[in-house]
């Protein structure tokens, strides 16, 4: 089963309030009242497995640096491929931020 599949009110909620936050202070204060500390860290653990399979790093190579499975890893190599273009969206725009600030220096 897709996210999009379970697609109802109150999941539009939570996207809408996601979609609210201003500013990585917010971002931080909300997570931490919505997610345990496991659950924020397994999310930028899957950001930081994608951004190295994009860059093309080995699953050893991931596993060492991040810590995750290699399941974790098939997981997000797997939606990267296949998925619904989430991963290859923010990963397009954090790369363009990366290149905005270091132009900015």
């Amino acid at each position: 089963m897709e996210l999009k599949e379970l697609k109802d009110p109150y999941i539009d909620r939570l996207f809408d309030a996601i979609l609210m936050i201003k500013n990585k202070d917010e971002c931080y204060r909300f997570f931490e009242d919505i997610c345990t500390i496991g659950e924020v860290k397994a999310l930028a653990q899957r950001l930081q497995v994608a951004e190295m399979l994009k860059a093309g790093y080995t699953y050893g190579e991931i596993a060492e640096k991040t810590g995750a499975s290699t399941a974790t890893i098939s997981r997000v190599k797997r939606y990267l491929q296949y998925g619904a273009d989430g991963y290859k969206i923010i990963l397009e725009r954090l790369e363009e931020m990366d290149k905005n600030k270091k132009n900015n220096e």
